[in-house]
């Protein structure tokens, strides 16, 4: 995935440095006798424009010579969080969810130390660990993706307690968007329809063959035949390897991100951040985004995303801030974020709400898989055990959808 913001103007080149810089220029002589001082003050316009733009973005990024924001929240805790949900001012809700939210539906995440993705590639003996998600590694060599995608595919996955949360979001009006770095669709399965989504990271639900002259599209379905039987999918058409529709490094992310966070995050009254690092642009720097006034949530293992003066003069800085004198609008819930879903929906009075969703979707979800376990047992399709599901809260789906589908978050 591309590894720069697509800003144009004065944002980043890929080496990282500003596209506009000032150019030292030599102290001009004196204007000879009878010169129009007019003219020689038109001359420096263009470097005072420079200086004009560097201060700018100094006092943007350091606060300096602007009116404070508006503070709305009446406390920094998730407390203060809750009652702001419950006011009149608080209309239009935008998650953004990574990895983090998946763990506990049996899905590793990238980075932990000894547990995470990447601390578990040793047998494949790749050059570097991120190129098992590389396009350019890819097709010269796509079978360590595939055997890594066996072994994460398998199993009738749920959605956890935050992807019902979202799911509660939506039912009460409050969802706007979720912005989601995971290729799993779980946010699918838990019931959130595909205008509600902005799968940044791409998806399995779909693939297509690499071959520019070709590109014939594939379902889900499809692709896991060939998995599962060891095989690298290869178009029928061509021959050509066919991909799942998920962003690898050196591919765009889909033009529905760029179209869409522009209005999103303008109107956003409650920017809710869950289960990510934050380490992976754009996508992280979605978060500064949002009017400064509104607030944002983080409910995650450790704080992230916090405030940096350098990435933030290079179009990238996040700016959370939870800690110093001048936080305003920034609350950390450090912990894991089922519970911490668990623990706003109680200061929101929706608990036993939440609950009573997740244990009948869960249910329907078990019900899907039961004669599916029951067929494979005496002798029926063996990847039917895995089970299928929609996005409608476990009910089976005749395509082969999967809520099953490989679900590392996708946040390299």
């Amino acid at each position: 995935m591309s590894e720069a913001d697509g800003n144009g103007g004065g944002g980043v080149e890929p080496g990282g440095s500003l596209r506009r810089s000032v150019t030292p220029r030599p102290i001009p002589a004196a204007p000879p006798p009878g010169a129009d001082p007019d003219a020689e003050a038109e001359g420096g316009s263009e470097e005072d424009s420079d200086m004009e733009l560097l201060r700018n973005l100094l006092a943007r990024t350091l606060g300096l010579g602007t009116e404070p924001p508006e503070r709305v929240l009446d406390e920094l805790s998730l407390a203060g969080i809750a009652r702001f949900m419950q006011s009149e001012r608080c209309r239009r809700v935008v998650c953004m969810v990574g990895a983090g939210i998946s763990t506990a539906a049996g899905i590793p995440d990238f980075r932990s130390p000894g547990t995470g993705l990447y601390a578990n590639l040793g047998r494949y003996e790749l050059p570097y660990p991120e190129a098992i998600f590389d396009i350019s590694y890819f097709k010269q060599h796509p079978e360590p993706f595939f055997a890594l995608a066996k072994e994460l595919l398998p199993g009738q996955l749920k959605p956890t307690v935050c992807h019902y949360f979202m799911r509660l979001l939506k039912e009460k009006g409050l969802l706007l968007r979720c912005y989601t770095q995971n290729i799993d669709t779980l946010e699918r399965v838990a019931g959130l329809q595909p205008e509600e989504l902005v799968e940044a990271h791409g998806t399995f639900q779909t693939a297509h063959c690499l071959r520019s002259s070709c590109r014939h599209q594939y379902d889900l379905s499809w692709v896991k035949e060939k998995i599962f039987s060891s095989l690298v999918p290869k178009c029928d058409k061509c021959q050509s390897v066919v991909k799942p529709d998920i962003v690898f490094f050196g591919e765009n992310l889909p033009s529905r991100f760029f179209s869409l966070l522009q209005s999103d995050f303008q109107k956003v009254d409650l920017l809710i951040i869950m289960g990510t690092s934050l380490q992976v642009q754009p996508f992280a720097s979605l978060v500064s985004r949002v009017p400064a006034s509104t607030p944002r949530l983080l409910i995650n293992k450790e704080k992230t995303g916090q405030s940096d003066v350098f990435m933030s003069l290079m179009g990238f800085g996040c700016g959370m801030d939870f800690d110093s004198d001048k936080a305003y609008r920034d609350v950390a819930w450090l912990g894991d974020c089922d519970e911490g879903c668990l623990a706003l929906a109680e200061l929101l009075g929706w608990k036993k709400e939440l609950q009573e969703l997740v244990r009948k979707e869960h249910a329907a979800i078990d019900a899907v898989a039961a004669p599916e376990d029951t067929s494979s047992a005496s002798g029926g399709d063996p990847t039917s055990r895995r089970g299928r599901t929609d996005g409608s809260g476990g009910r089976a789906e005749s395509s082969g959808a999967s809520s099953e589908q490989r679900g590392d978050g996708k946040e390299p």
